[in-house]
C-alpha cells in the first residue's frame, strides 16, 4: 500500500557503530549483531519488529547470512552492488520500500574485519575487472592507482597543488582530535604529509585512507513509528545514485563523476540549496576524493576546491564543516566507510557529536563513493 501524508515520510530513527579499529573477539556477524540491536534501541524497537533487511560489501555474508544470524525473515531484502556508496544509496531503497509497504522497518548493516584478517591488498581488485589487459600489465594498483591518476589529471587541469591535497588530511585530522573514537588522532601537519611514503603518485601514505575494521547499523521508519524513537528522528529528505563506468580510462573527464548526477538528484528532490547544507560528510578514500567530492557535489567550481579547503572551510569554524569524524583518512576506513559516514551526519544534526559538534546543524549532505571511482550515492538529511 502507498502511504500518503506526512507519514508517508522515512527518517533514520536508530544509529550504531559496531566494534572499530582492530577486532579480534568477533566475527563480522557477532559485530553486525551489537550494532544492529543498539541501533534498534536506539529506534525504540527490538529485532522482532524489523521486516525489511540491506547488506552488501560483506563477501559471503549477505541478507539471507546475515538475517539467519539475527533471526529475521524479511519481507523485502536488497544487496545491490555499489561498493562503499551501497550504503548511502540504500537510504533511498530503504525509502521506496517503507513508503510502498513492502516492509516497515529497514536495518542497514555492514561489518568488516580487513585489518584483522589482512585481507585488503592494492592489486586484489583487477582480478575482478573485466578488461584487466588495459591496466594491469602496467602496473596499476587499484584501487589508490586509479585515484592517483585522478589527482594527477586534477593537478595537469586545475593547477591543484600537494599542499591543497595534503590539507584534506590534515582537516581530517584536526577532527579526529575531537573523536574519541578515531583511530588516529595525534597531530598532522602538512609537512608530514607531503613527507610520508609515496604510494601512487602524486598521492602519498597521509593523502590515502585507513586499514581498520569496523561497520554499523541504521534504522529506518515511517513517520508513523519514528515518533517513538528514543531520540530524534532524522529525516530522508532526498537521495540520488549513479554509476558511471569500471575502468577509469572510460571516465571521459572528471565532470562527467557518478557524483555529479547522483548529488543533483538528492538536492533536486529535498529541494534544498547549497547554502542551506551546514554540515557534509563525503567519502573520503583518499584526498582528492574530498576535492573531486566538494565539485561534483557543487559547493566548489571546477578547480576549487584545493584552494577552498586550504582556506579551512572544512573546519568546525568554516563556512562547510566536514569530514566531521575524521572521515576514512583519520577515524575508521572499514573497506566501505558509507555506512558511518550516515551514522555520524544523524549525530551532528541530532546534536550529538560532542566535542567535534557542529553549532546549530540541522541539514546534512552525504555522498559516497564505491569501485574504482565507479559508483555514487548522496543523501540530504534533515532535522524535524
Amino acid at each position: 500500500m502507498l502511504m500518503t501524508g506526512p507519514d508517508r515520510e522515512v527518517f533514520i530513527s536508530g544509529v550504531a557503530e559496531a566494534p572499530l579499529g582492530e577486532v579480534r573477539d568477533h566475527s563480522e556477524l557477532s559485530m553486525i549483531a551489537l550494532a544492529a540491536r543498539e541501533a534498534l534501541a536506539d529506534a525504540g524497537l527490538t529485532l522482532r519488529d524489523v521486516d525489511g533487511l540491506f547488506v552488501n560489501y560483506l563477501g559471503e555474508e549477505g541478507t539471507v547470512q546475515v538475517g539467519e544470524y539475527l533471526g529475521i525473515q524479511p519481507s523485502y531484502s536488497d544487496s545491490s552492488d555499489l561498493g562503499g556508496a551501497a550504503f548511502v544509496a540504500f537510504l533511498g531503497h530503504a525509502s521506496a520500500a517503507l513508503q510502498t509497504g513492502r516492509c516497515r522497518v529497514a536495518l542497514i548493516v555492514y561489518a568488516s574485519r580487513q585489518r584483522t584478517r589482512a585481507t585488503r591488498k592494492l592489486n586484489h581488485w583487477n582480478e575482478k575487472a573485466t578488461s584487466p589487459q588495459f591496466e594491469q600489465p602496467y602496473g596499476l594498483p587499484a584501487p589508490m592507482g586509479q585515484f592517483g591518476l585522478l589527482a594527477a589529471r586534477h593537478m595537469y587541469e586545475y593547477g591543484t597543488t600537494p599542499e591543497q591535497l595534503a590539507s584534506v588530511a590534515v582537516t581530517a585530522r584536526q577532527w579526529a582530535g575531537l573523536n574519541p573514537k578515531a583511530w588516529k588522532r595525534d597531530r598532522l601537519t602538512i609537512d608530514d604529509v607531503l613527507e610520508s611514503r609515496l604510494i601512487c603518485a602524486p598521492l602519498r601514505r597521509l593523502d590515502c585512507c585507513l586499514v581498520t575494521d569496523g561497520g554499523g547499523a541504521i534504522v529506518l521508519t515511517t513517520g508513523d513509528r519514528a515518533r517513538d524513537s528514543a531520540n530524534t528522528p532524522i529525516r530522508v529528505a532526498g537521495t540520488g545514485e549513479s554509476a558511471r563506468q569500471w575502468h577509469i580510462p572510460q571516465l571521459p573527464s572528471l565532470e562527467a563523476s557518478p557524483g555529479v548526477a547522483a548529488a543533483r538528484a538528492a538536492l533536486q528532490m529535498a529541494e534544498v540549496g547549497h547554502a542551506d547544507i551546514d554540515v557534509f560528510e563525503p567519502y573520503d578514500a583518499s584526498t582528492i576524493s574530498v576535492l573531486l567530492a566538494l565539485e561534483d557535489v557543487g559547493f566548489c567550481g571546477r578547480g576549487d576546491a584545493g584552494a577552498f579547503v586550504q582556506e579551512g572551510n572544512l573546519s568546525i569554524t568554516g563556512s562547510l564543516p566536514s569530514i566531521t569524524s575524521g572521515g576514512g583518512l583519520s577515524y575508521c576506513h572499514p573497506g566501505a566507510l558509507g555506512i558511518l559516514l550516515v551514522i555520524e551526519a544523524v549525530r551532528q544534526l541530532r546534536g550529538q557529536a560532542g566535542a567535534r559538534q557542529v553549532p546549530g546543524a540541522t541539514v546534512g549532505l552525504v555522498h559516497g563513493i564505491g569501485g574504482l571511482f565507479s559508483t555514487a550515492a548522496t543523501a540530504v538529511l534533515v532535522r524535524g
